[in-house]
């Protein structure tokens, strides 16, 4: 659904059903982000398989963003920045039609440490999600999910 030109008046007649589409992203991000967690209770994150490109989505992530340091709580402002949107938006665009949603938003933990909070959540597209959450369940950092949740 395309909201028309830039500039362009929003018709008031329509405006609901944005608040409604508002909503159901909500509800589907809100979703994910449980069902993750869920899953990150049942299973070491080390041991899990988000997607079936795992393997080279994390290659491509380690090569495009070779300073991202996956156990250090993630700059939301550099990667919201001009730079960092591009950055984003090239590596995103290599999964658009191998990715279902791949740009999606989704809800991302700002550092593996920590559960889904406030302020430890922040707002991401879908590719961004399995790039980083990828990184950090090779590296064994949400491990500790299934640790709290079986001890």
């Amino acid at each position: 659904m395309s909201l028309g030109p830039a500039g362009a008046s929003l018709n008031p007649d329509e405006a609901e059903n944005f608040e409604d589409m508002e909503k159901q992203f909500a509800v589907k991000a809100v979703q994910h982000m449980a069902t993750y967690w869920a899953i990150l209770e049942k299973m070491k994150g080390s041991q899990l398989r988000l997607t079936k490109m795992d393997d080279e989505i994390y290659e491509h992530f380690k090569k495009d963003f070779p300073e991202f340091d996956p156990t250090e709580t993630i700059d939301e402002n550099l990667m919201k920045s001009k730079e960092g949107k591009e950055r984003w938006r090239n590596f995103m665009m290599a999964y658009e039609k191998k990715i279902d949603d791949y740009n999606f938003g989704t809800m991302l933990r700002a550092n593996p440490k920590y559960e889904y909070g406030e302020k430890e959540t922040i707002f991401a597209m879908r590719m961004q999600f399995y790039a980083i959450e990828i990184a950090r369940n090779r590296q064994g950092l949400n491990d500790w999910i299934y640790e709290q949740a079986h001890a």
